[in-house]
């Protein structure tokens, strides 16, 4: 006789906890050889949260199973992220860009703006999108869109938090991949835009 005990909505079991933690070790024990693996100390972006740094890759016994987990930390947020290794491309996170991308993002920047007609909601959403996405040239899309607005009465509180957030995290890994400090990049960028 087997028992059944049911979850309240979108709760998880023990057991459906343990086969996730199962099919993620299983996946490790196939995973193809990765060309730019992660590092300790590296400086990494991760698509929802932006620039952190590798603390630690190592082995976690998460529901009975043992997983090797990549830890990040976000100094900005005062976040600590743990991921499995083998879903840690899947999830978003990559190395910091090179420097031909910067320049690609930089050009977009210095275009023009793309004006939409369209419902500010929707084209909220695709700049939040954009934003999340962690892709440093739809992050430039959002700055040359939106930097029209910043500085004159046009813009909507929500523009600017936008334009902030995208802003943010330019800012954020350009600063690491040039090894400078924020507020220099971000005197710069606010100088390219302004000339623009």
């Amino acid at each position: 006789m087997s028992t059944f005990r049911s979850t309240p909505k979108g709760g998880v079991t023990d057991a459906m906890a343990r086969t996730a933690a199962a099919t993620t070790a299983a996946q490790a024990k196939t995973k193809i050889k990765d060309d730019d693996p992660f590092q300790e100390g590296d400086a990494i972006v991760y698509a929802a949260h932006g620039v952190g740094r590798v603390d630690r890759i190592g082995v976690d016994e998460i529901a009975g199973t043992k997983l090797e987990v990549i830890q990040i930390s976000f100094p900005g947020n005062q976040m600590t992220l743990r991921i499995p290794l083998t879903k840690a491309r899947k999830a978003g996170l990559r190395k910091i860009v090179s420097r031909e991308i910067v320049d690609k993002a930089m050009a977009i920047i210095k275009g023009k703006p793309h004006v939409s007609k369209g419902m500010w909601a929707r084209r909220a959403v695709a700049y939040q999108e954009k934003i999340n996405s962690g892709d440093l040239v739809q992050i430039a899309e959002v700055l040359r869109d939106l930097r029209r607005n910043v500085d004159s009465l046009d813009g909507s509180f929500s523009e600017r938090k936008l334009f902030e957030a995208a802003q943010e995290r330019f800012v954020a890994e350009v600063a690491v991949l040039e090894n400078k400090d924020p507020t220099e990049v971000l005197t710069s960028l606010t100088e390219v835009m302004k000339a623009a």
